[in-house]
Order: C-alpha cells, then sequence, then structure tokens
C-alpha cells in the first residue's frame, strides 16, 4: 500500500512539475509581457469600454490596419481580413495551414476524428465521402422534403399558436429547436421532437449544447495546461463537459446499434448512408456529431441575425412579399424547391445578412514552415493565422463605403442575385475546404424565413437592441431575438 501511495505522489508530483514546465514555455512563447497597445487593451479588456463584442473591436482594428492584418502578440495570433491573404492560406498554400493539434485538441472529446477536425487523410476520406453524399440530387430533395415537413407541422402551428396568445417568443430559441429537429433527422433519422408545441426540454439537445459551449471555452483559457490539468483531474467545466459529452455519445452509440439491427439500406439519413461503407462505430460515432454541430448552430445563427436585420428595414420584407407573392400567388402556403430557386429579392437578403453577421466569425489555422502572406506579413513556423469572417463582411476596401448598411440590393444586377467571390465572402469559407452543405444550409433559412414573412407580421420587442454574442462556436446572441408574432390576414 505504502508503494502504491508513493508511486501516486511521484506521477502526480511529476505531473504538476511537467505542467508548470509546460505552462512557462507557453508563457515565454506568449510574450505576456508585450507593451504594445493592442496587447495593452486586450490584457486589461478596456476594448469593452467602446465596443459590445470582442469581434466588433477586431474589426475595429483590422478597418484601421493598413494591410488589413493585426497581430495579437498575446494569443501569439495574427488575424487578417485581406482577401489576397485568405486566398493564400485556403487555395495557394492550403498545405501549410492545416487545423492544426492546437485547435483539434480544443474539439477532440467531443468531435473526435470527425471531419472539421482533422486534417490530412481522414479529412481528405470523409470529404470526399460526404461530397459523394450531399451533392447527389436525392439527399437533398430528402433534405428539403424534412425542412418543409418541420415547417408545415411543428413551426407553422407554434406561431400561429402564440399569435393567438399574444405573447413573446424568443425566436432565436425557436430556430435552435427547429434547426437542432432537422438535423437530427437528417443524420440520425431522429426526431428528438423539440418544436412541439408545448417547447419540451430535451435531454440530448441540451446535452449537446452544454458539449459545444464548454468545448468552445477551452479556447478562453489561458494556457491549455489549465484545461488540460482540469480534465486530468475531472473538475470543474471539464468535468460537466465530460458528463455532457457521456449523454451523446450514448444516444449516438444507441442509434448506431439500432440501426445495424434494424438494417440501413433502405434509410436515407447520413447515419445509414455512412453505415454501407464504414463498420468502426467510434469513426460514424465522429462523423455523424460532426455534422449535428455543423448543421445545428449556424442556421439558427444565420436566421437570427436575418430577422434582426429585417426588423430595421420594414421594406426589404415588402420587396421578398412581393416576390414571393409573384413567383407563388397568394393561396400556395410553401414554394416547391424550384421557385425558392427563382426568388432573387429573398437571396441576396439572406446573404446580406450572413455578410454583416456570419455564424462562425473566425476560423484559425496554423502555419507548417515559415512563410510570408501576399501583404509581406511574416508567419513563422507554428504560428495561429486566424481571418476573421465578422471583419471581412464590415471592411470599406471590400464591400464599399457603405459596408455596415444592410442592403441587399448589392447582390442585385438587374433583379439577379449575383454571388461574390468566396475569398472575400467568406461566410462559407473557400478554397478547398469549402462548406459542403452550403446550398442546404441556405435552402433552409430560406424556406423558414419565407414560411414565415408569407404568413406572420414580426416586431422584435426592443428594436434597439443591439446583438451581444455569448463565447461559443457559433454566433449565439444573449437574451436571444424576444419577438411578439400577429397572423398576417388571408
Amino acid at each position: 500500500m505504502d508503494l502504491v501511495a508513493a508511486l501516486s505522489f511521484l506521477f502526480f508530483g511529476f505531473t504538476i512539475l511537467f505542467s508548470l514546465f509546460s505552462f512557462l514555455i507557453y508563457v515565454l512563447r506568449l510574450k505576456p509581457w508585450c507593451n504594445c497597445d493592442v496587447c495593452k487593451t486586450y490584457l486589461s479588456s478596456s476594448w469593452t469600454k467602446d465596443f459590445a463584442n470582442l469581434c466588433d473591436w477586431y474589426t475595429h482594428l483590422l478597418r484601421n490596419s493598413k494591410t488589413g492584418t493585426i497581430h495579437v502578440h498575446v494569443l501569439g495570433n495574427i488575424i487578417t481580413a485581406n482577401p489576397e491573404n485568405v486566398e493564400h492560406m485556403l487555395r495557394t498554400k492550403f498545405e501549410n495551414y492545416p487545423k492544426g493539434k492546437p485547435f483539434s485538441a480544443l474539439l477532440g472529446d467531443l468531435l473526435g476524428t470527425g471531419i472539421f477536425n482533422v486534417d490530412g487523410d481522414h479529412w481528405k476520406f470523409q470529404r470526399k465521402m460526404a461530397s459523394l453524399e450531399l451533392g447527389s440530387v436525392s439527399i437533398r430533395m430528402h433534405a428539403f422534403d424534412l425542412i418543409m415537413s418541420e415547417i408545415r407541422s411543428r413551426l407553422l402551428p407554434l406561431l400561429s399558436s402564440v399569435a393567438d396568445e399574444q405573447r413573446v417568443l424568443d425566436l432565436q430559441d425557436v430556430f435552435r429547436r427547429f434547426s437542432f429537429d432537422n438535423i437530427c433527422k437528417f443524420s440520425f433519422g431522429l426526431d428528438p421532437g423539440c418544436l412541439e408545441l408545448s417547447l419540451p426540454a430535451c435531454k440530448f439537445a441540451t446535452a449537446f449544447d452544454t458539449a459545444s459551449k464548454l468545448s468552445a471555452e477551452r479556447a478562453l483559457a489561458p494556457s491549455p495546461i489549465v484545461w488540460k490539468i482540469k480534465r486530468l483531474l475531472s473538475i470543474g467545466s471539464e468535468k460537466e463537459l465530460k458528463e455532457a459529452i457521456k449523454k451523446v455519445n450514448e444516444l449516438a452509440e444507441g442509434m448506431i446499434n439500432e440501426r445495424r439491427k434494424a438494417g440501413f439500406s433502405k434509410n436515407n439519413d447520413l447515419l445509414s448512408r455512412f453505415m454501407t461503407s464504414i463498420t468502426d462505430e467510434k469513426y460514424l460515432r465522429d462523423i455523424v456529431v460532426s455534422f449535428l454541430l455543423a448543421g445545428r448552430d449556424t442556421v439558427a445563427s444565420g436566421l437570427t441575425s436575418f430577422f434582426w436585420l429585417l426588423s430595421q428595414r420594414p421594406e426589404v420584407e415588402s420587396a421578398i412579399r412581393a416576390e414571393t407573392e409573384k413567383a407563388m400567388g397568394l393561396n400556395q402556403d410553401l414554394p416547391s424547391f424550384q421557385e425558392m430557386r427563382e426568388m432573387h429579392c429573398l437571396n441576396a437578403a439572406v446573404h446580406e445578412s450572413l455578410r454583416l453577421y456570419p455564424p462562425v466569425q473566425f476560423d484559425s489555422k496554423f502555419s507548417q514552415e515559415d512563410d510570408i502572406l501576399p501583404d509581406g506579413t511574416f508567419v513563422p513556423k507554428g504560428a495561429r493565422v486566424t481571418y476573421h469572417q465578422y471583419a471581412m463582411g464590415r471592411m470599406e476596401q471590400i464591400w464599399g463605403p457603405d459596408c455596415l448598411e444592410f442592403k441587399p440590393e448589392r447582390w442585385l444586377k438587374n433583379g439577379v442575385f449575383v454571388p461574390a467571390n468566396p475569398f472575400k465572402y467568406t461566410v462559407f469559407h473557400a478554397g478547398v475546404r469549402i462548406c459542403l452543405g452550403k446550398e442546404m444550409a441556405l435552402v433552409e433559412m430560406k424556406a423558414v424565413a419565407l414560411a414565415i414573412i408569407r404568413g406572420f407580421n414580426t416586431r422584435v420587442v426592443d428594436p434597439n437592441q443591439v446583438p451581444r454574442f455569448s463565447p461559443g462556436l457559433t454566433a449565439t446572441v444573449r437574451g436571444g431575438l424576444p419577438v411578439v408574432i400577429q397572423e398576417r390576414e388571408a
């Protein structure tokens, strides 16, 4: 017993000493003594005096940078909003800018070896499979049918019920429930029923939210050593994260086992499709949970911003209504897939809202070798380089002097929607890792937006509300989006 105790003491002592040594090396690399204005402002949090969100402060710095690039030395982070730099990272020198091990470690417990958390062969294999599946006409029509079913059977009845009761509704919460139901049916063939009239608590959604939030908050720690020690000792937020991931795993593993027993060859959900070529259950779990993460909060975030911006410009809402009435008439409740493709004003408004409020505000890579960006910025090996989607949507050099205004018309030429260069409009990333689910996400956003705009008048309770974002993997508005719903007369 004494020997066991001694060995345990030695192991624990070695762990603490090694952690302190690693933390010292990390601190020395970050240059915490940096006395530049940017680092002093960051460390003192004095930016909060003038800006509602950290992303707004970064935008201010990038707008005032001659190159559109800044250095936050205490974070070891090079941040850019320069489209030439973005193209260099995401296409020209793609192999030199992987996700990197530091990023993979943050989300590793939740996403494992899923497509959004890996590089190299793992990523290439999943990318190829996902491209084949998500690009097929049958899977896209299946996704469209799921969206329309959720709108017709749950979203519209809920909104009608709320309108009758004349009560305040958190539209962000509704969108999160809608997208969670939809992505679960698409990924697992599972219907959690989050958007039923009673708006029930969903244990799986809660566990998934907790796991996503706490995984993202690891990045806020002063050093990775902090959360790694907490994980080793199973204390605090790491203990909570472990419990949340356990619940996610239990459901995912249960679904996989159930599907194997019942057969999966005739099902259209992603899990069934991947099961035809993958037998490793842990790998299956990682892949499907990754798609769950990508398809849930991003759509909900985009829709929340869309309706907040729409409340600022009611004439845009009127233009969308006029367009839909011309395309669909007054009696048809929901559009066909083809009809939605012809709605250029709606498409422009959705793209414009995403420009100003991208669901994912920034994306980081880690340089494999020394490099020089097109604007002349030197990037040392191992450095973190971040392109900032939120700031890029607000750069005068990219979008002109009216870049801070919500103007869907900037996307229209003779009434027809014209897409932007993906390296300046990085909402769906760009280059080799451009988002495979882009079209399905846009279809979901437009279908939901259209159903609400045609059937209801929505009034934001506080029209002067300025979005303040909670820490997380996607942009979630603190306090949600409280609205009052009124059913339109037929």
